[in-house]
């Protein structure tokens, strides 16, 4: 998706140097304990589904949206995990633009089926275990997610 104008002015006012953004982000298990990735065709790694919040949106909306664009389904949201950033979410692109982004992560569930629709971001999705996600070209970021999530669903099936 082409940046937001939003991002766009403010690129327009301070150039390249370091924006941090608010952004959302989807961790999708089945009931076989599988997580919903995305492979990401900047870098060509494999991902969580989420993206930027708008002016003026809420998070919980962003993130229906950003999945609806991304894998064309809707999603149930569950509740808050954690929040992300730091120079795991530091992120240069090609142009030089720097962003540093704070997410804000949601456990979901997927409501219908999923394709990757989005193509110019997204070019596959699958379902993973955790342990098949360790052997993965993926974004590093989405390893302490992951873990927090397992985690919570450890602790959830131990009630």
């Amino acid at each position: 998706m082409p940046v937001s104008d939003y991002v766009a002015g403010l690129r327009q006012l301070i150039g390249p140097r370091l924006l941090v953004l608010p952004g959302v982000t989807a961790v999708i298990r089945d009931d076989n304990a599988h997580y919903l990735l995305a492979l990401h065709v900047a870098g060509n790694r494999w991902g969580l589904i989420g993206g930027a919040v708008e002016p003026l949106e809420g998070p919980r909306d962003a993130l229906k949206r950003e999945v609806r664009e991304e894998i064309g389904a809707d999603i149930e949201i569950h509740s808050v995990l954690d929040s992300y950033g730091g120079t795991n979410l530091l992120n240069k692109y090609p142009n030089g633009d720097l962003v540093s982004y704070v997410t804000t992560v949601y456990l979901c569930q997927l409501l219908g089926d999923a394709s990757a629709v989005e193509a110019d971001e997204i070019s596959d999705i699958a379902w993973f275990s955790r342990d098949q996600i360790r052997a993965l070209e993926r974004f590093e970021w989405i390893d302490p997610v992951l873990d927090d999530a397992q985690r919570f669903f450890d602790d959830e099936d131990a009630r």
